[in-house]
């Protein structure tokens, strides 16, 4: 089915706002909550918030009056809709099985968009941070079972394997080196624009809710895991922001962010399965596709070209939720050792120079021990090994895959080798 955004009529800015009632009072049942329908909220909160923040931050060098009047008024209506969809989430859903979720958003999310990238260098760029956010989910999955003692496929539904990636004490790079080659912004794809500024804003919000609610448990290793883990977000978001043509006009990037918002509300408009959330999506979908109209006219009014030069005339689907455990399991047997090069560029462990700028930082963040590995050891104090939910070859090349991915440069004091994992592995966990 086509769907031109630029030819759909949608709802006009002056009749979006809603009561309280009709803002604040909507809730999932954690218990039967679908999974995806989880990351399908997790991932427009972090959206409606990149909204926001960019018109705030637009609003604030621009004196194109008509341009101002448009950012004031969508931006309480943006703020509105990410109430209203943050809101979903229900009180009795804790921060670590919140947390789940978020990872479970960026592991799935970007395996369907690296399989779905036209360029080659910015689905490398996917892949690397994909095998990071793949190791959260394992770290933070050992926590939810010591603090609350839940089993993490009560949230991820199956549909995400939980063990290690690459080890996320080596996540920590100088954040030069995290600096890509951004897209040409004349031959770049929609597709390829919609699909960062996606991510972005995804791993952006990931971050934001770390840094806001990882205070939240009096477990000194599980705060330091949150600000360990918060650190790297960061990272993800100055590497897959530096992605995006730093030459884009204030126009073109607001034409951007109103077609990404069209494009990620089409997708879980048709991709719910809840019918009470899949009310909202069509209802917020229409009211970006009368955001975009305006962004449209404006676009055209100051820059004197036609919007679809920019986002093309097709919709793009940016944030289909499925289970990608097979493309996982092929980028962790493949690149678990991939790190950053030196010139924009990727290497492996064992081709670094030795004056390799990360090993620094490793070396100083690291220097009293890594939550992460200390979350390894805490569980398997207990348990004698950690959790991993996934087949049982995947389970059998563990402390393989860990001797691959670690780097023996820069490592933690507390860091827990193949060695010592593979004793681990000798035994079943049981929940």
């Amino acid at each position: 089915m086509t769907f031109n955004a630029l030819k759909e009529k949608g709802i006009s800015i002056d009749k979006q706002l809603r009561s309280w009632h009709d803002i604040a009072h909507r809730h999932f049942n954690k218990y039967e909550v679908d999974c995806y329908s989880r990351t399908r909220q997790i991932l427009m909160n972090g959206i409606e918030v990149e909204a926001w923040n960019f018109k705030h931050n637009i609003a604030r060098i621009s004196d194109d009056e008509e341009l101002c009047v448009f950012l004031a008024q969508t931006k309480r209506l943006e703020d509105a809709q990410q109430t209203t969809v943050n809101w979903f989430a229900p009180a009795d859903q804790s921060v670590l099985e919140t947390t789940l979720g978020y990872e479970q958003v960026a592991v799935d999310l970007t395996a369907w968009l690296a399989q779905n990238e036209p360029d080659d260098y910015v689905r490398e760029t996917f892949n690397f941070g994909l095998l990071e956010d793949f190791d959260h989910l394992y770290r933070y999955s050992q926590w939810a079972y010591m603090i609350h003692g839940i089993n993490p496929d009560d949230i991820v539904q199956g549909q995400t394997d939980i063990m290690l990636g690459r080890p996320t004490q080596n996540h920590h790079n100088c954040n030069v080196l995290r600096l890509r080659k951004h897209y040409d912004k004349n031959t770049a794809s929609p597709q390829t624009k919609v699909n960062i500024l996606t991510l972005v804003s995804g791993e952006q919000q990931t971050h934001n809710y770390y840094a806001e609610h990882g205070f939240a448990y009096g477990n000194e290793t599980l705060r330091e895991t949150y600000a360990e883990i918060k650190d790297v977000e960061e990272e993800h978001v100055t590497m897959y922001e530096s992605l995006i043509d730093p030459t884009e006009s204030i126009y073109e990037k607001l034409l951007i962010h109103e077609f990404m918002e069209v494009c990620n509300y089409y997708t879980c408009l048709r991709d719910e399965v809840d019918e009470k959330l899949k009310l909202v999506w069509e209802e917020f979908l229409a009211f970006e596709l009368g955001h975009l109209k305006v962004a449209a006219e404006l676009f055209q009014k100051r820059e004197n070209r036609d919007a679809e030069e920019v986002i093309g005339t097709d919709i793009v689907i940016p944030c289909h939720f499925e289970s990608q455990k097979d493309y996982v399991k092929n980028i962790l047997l493949n690149e678990i050792d991939k790190r950053l090069g030196t010139d924009n560029d990727y290497s492996k462990i064992d081709k670094l120079p030795e004056d390799w700028a990360s090993y620094d930082i490793q070396k100083a963040v690291s220097k009293d021990g890594s939550p992460t590995e200390m979350t390894i050891r805490l569980i398997s104090e207990a348990k004698k090994r950690d959790i991993i939910l996934a087949d049982d070859k995947l389970k059998k090349d563990a402390p393989k895959l860990l001797e691959k991915g670690l780097e023996k440069e820069a490592l933690a004091p507390d860091t827990v080798s193949p060695k010592e994992y593979a004793e681990m592995a000798k035994y079943e966990f049981e929940m």
